[in-house]
């Protein structure tokens, strides 16, 4: 697990997290901060960070935050080789843990996207915002939910993070990301999921 201060001497952490989730690393990363305004937010999960804390904090919540990515590291080794992994107290998969759309599978117990004969690793928020689009199925969501029901903001937001990341699950997931056909855009409102590709 990493812990990456976002605003270390002569360099950018939100960079530092961005050239590492592009370099195939995808430990669990903890962004530490004092930048706290929503739009920092977004932007430290937008360039893959798991989990973003802002200083000042407590001790005991610093320590919990850890104790979770950890945790999900746990079950994702467990699910992974379920034989050689060390016991952990809760499974690493619920019921709705694998989706299937057409020639695709989103396993997020293992925060992978197969397409065919691919697999895309994706970042913890990646898996989130596509969860809750797959939960809202055919329905239109608005980018005003999905800031508060994914990332549990309630203040006037730049919204922008959340099309960075429809963006990038468009690379994945359709096979023309300029024509999508399973995550479409419904103006002035937001985007909506059909697993049943559109023509």
């Amino acid at each position: 697990m990493v812990i990456l201060d976002v605003m270390p001497p002569g360099i950018d952490g939100f960079a530092v997290m961005s050239e590492m989730r592009q370099g195939g690393q995808f430990v669990p990363t903890l962004m530490l901060t004092a930048r706290g305004h929503p739009d920092d937010v977004l932007k430290g999960f937008a360039a893959g960070a798991d989990d973003y804390l802002t200083k000042p904090f407590e001790l005991a919540i610093l320590i919990a935050r850890i104790s979770g990515l950890l945790r999900r590291r746990e079950w994702l080794r467990a699910s992974l080789n379920p034989i050689t992994a060390n016991h952990v107290a809760e499974p690493p998969a619920g019921p709705d843990e694998t989706f299937a759309f057409g020639d695709k599978s989103m396993h997020f117990d293992r925060l992978e996207l197969h397409v065919r004969d691919q697999v895309f690793p994706l970042t913890l928020m990646e898996a989130n915002v596509l969860r809750y689009l797959i939960r809202h199925e055919g329905k239109p969501v608005s980018r005003k939910a999905m800031l508060e029901d994914v990332w549990g903001l309630h203040e006037d937001t730049d919204t922008r993070a959340i099309d960075n990341f429809i963006v990038r699950l468009r690379r994945y997931i359709e096979d023309d990301p300029t024509h999508p056909r399973h995550l479409l855009t419904v103006r002035g409102v937001g985007y909506r999921f059909v697993a049943a590709s559109q023509q």
